[in-house]
């Protein structure tokens, strides 16, 4: 066996960059694929897979560059991107350093995603009106997901340490591959049929669109709003939203979230009981120091202390009411009524009289002044009225020569014929 040279690590993986950073087939690559689990660092630094159905690739996009880009990268993006392959030495993994990125449409499953959300959502499968109330004090709690996964384990620890009182049932389900939809709508459907079921927990850990596809599943959603027992959905990371977290009653942002939203804290529980506890001393106490305080009042009055005056008071009630039944006596009555008649009828002539003479006064002031306008008064001073078929002669311009007029004194009327007439010019 020839003596071999090794190699370090580091020397191989500078070695395997220096080849890729040397082919110049991969220096400019105009590349096409979808966005899976895309990430934005603080810096401003994008991380994320581009994939199509049979591979996928890590890429990254430096804030240098990124900062160019004109639309908000997400998950499912069918993206033309424009870059370089290279060696990241640390993992020794091979990726593309993205120059340039422009969006091809959105990629199929998001597409997918995106057009089966509308769809159940004009169906009303997303409305307010279907969704159920959680019980404040659930008697046990179902719970869908992976048996193996995190998800159970962090759902269990969060139940018992909040409230151990409740009790947990789970229902190992497959939740990612083909078969996951089935097991979720059959395992769905167990819970339901269980009646001591009080609520239901359906999810699990984090993962890419195609790790979280079942939950987007039209079946699924189906089974969720046919459910008669409350279900939160708990899939994925706060930032993940599925189809399922819509049609469920509550949407809880991780699995941790959901075991804290289906069971009460027995803290909390406790602190309030203890306040409620320390309410009623309270007000037990005070009623009794008022009923104490009463009894006092009533073992003090001077009608316990000596009962001889206990039977003053009600002789004295007792005459009392003799006396008001004297004055309801019929004839007594009738007297106080004729008194009071009198007496009014007394008032009444006093009212009548005083208006009557106001009234004649006031109607002498009213004849002085009908008096005071009256034309016959005036005419009685030699003024005369003079007509003209029927109509006042207000001006010598009324009448002519040979007019037939009717002249009014205050005693008499008397016919005449006018043969003359003269107008005075000092009047106009």
């Amino acid at each position: 066996m020839s003596e071999q040279q090794t190699l370090t690590v580091t020397a191989l993986t500078k070695y395997i960059k220096y080849k890729f950073d040397a082919d110049v087939h991969l220096k400019d690559i105009l590349l096409e694929g979808e966005i899976s689990n895309f990430k934005k660092n603080v810096r401003g630094h994008f991380y994320f897979t581009l994939k199509d159905k049979q591979a996928s690739i890590s890429a990254v996009m430096f804030k240098s560059d990124a900062w160019k880009v004109t639309f908000n990268p997400e998950d499912g993006m069918d993206v033309l991107v424009r870059g370089y392959i290279s060696v990241f030495e640390v993992s020794g993994s091979y990726q593309i350093y993205i120059k340039s990125m422009e969006q091809k449409g959105v990629g199929n499953l998001y597409q997918a995603y995106l057009e089966l959300k509308d769809r159940l959502e004009k169906q009303g499968l997303f409305a307010k009106s279907h969704k159920k109330e959680l019980p404040k004090f659930p008697k046990q709690v179902a719970v869908l997901t992976s048996s193996t996964g995190a998800a159970v384990r962090d759902i269990i620890h969060i139940i018992n340490r909040r409230y151990p009182l409740v009790k947990v049932l789970i229902y190992p389900t497959t939740v990612q591959g083909e078969n996951a939809k089935y097991e979720i709508v059959e395992n769905l459907q167990k819970a339901n049929q269980n009646p001591e079921n009080d609520v239901i927990i359906l999810g699990r850990g984090g993962g890419s669109i195609e790790d979280l596809w079942a939950f987007n599943e039209e079946m699924v959603a189906q089974a969720i709003f046919d459910s008669r027992v409350p279900i939160v959905s708990a899939v994925g990371h706060e930032t993940d939203f599925t189809i399922a977290d819509f049609v469920s009653d509550v949407r809880a942002p991780t699995p941790s979230g959901a075991a804290e939203l289906v069971v009460p804290d027995q803290i909390i529980l406790q602190r309030d009981i203890n306040k409620s506890r320390q309410t009623l001393i309270d007000v037990f106490r005070r009623a009794l120091l008022e009923r104490h305080k009463e009894l006092k009042r009533n073992t003090d009055r001077y009608v316990l202390k000596d009962p001889a005056k206990l039977l003053m008071v009600h002789n004295q009630r007792f005459e009392n009411y003799l006396e008001k039944l004297q004055l309801l006596h019929p004839k007594n009555r009738l007297k106080s009524g004729l008194e009071t008649l009198k007496d009014r009828q007394r008032r009444l002539e006093r009212v009548g009289a005083s208006i009557y003479h106001e009234q004649g006064q006031r109607v002498k002031a009213l004849e002085s002044s009908l008096e005071y306008v009256n034309p016959l008064s005036i005419m009685k001073k030699g003024y005369t009225l003079t007509k003209k078929d029927d109509k006042i002669v207000k001006s010598i311009d009324e009448i002519s020569i040979n007019d037939t007029l009717e002249v009014y004194f205050h005693d008499g009327k008397t016919i005449t014929k006018v043969l003359n007439k003269a107008k005075d010019e000092n009047n106009e």
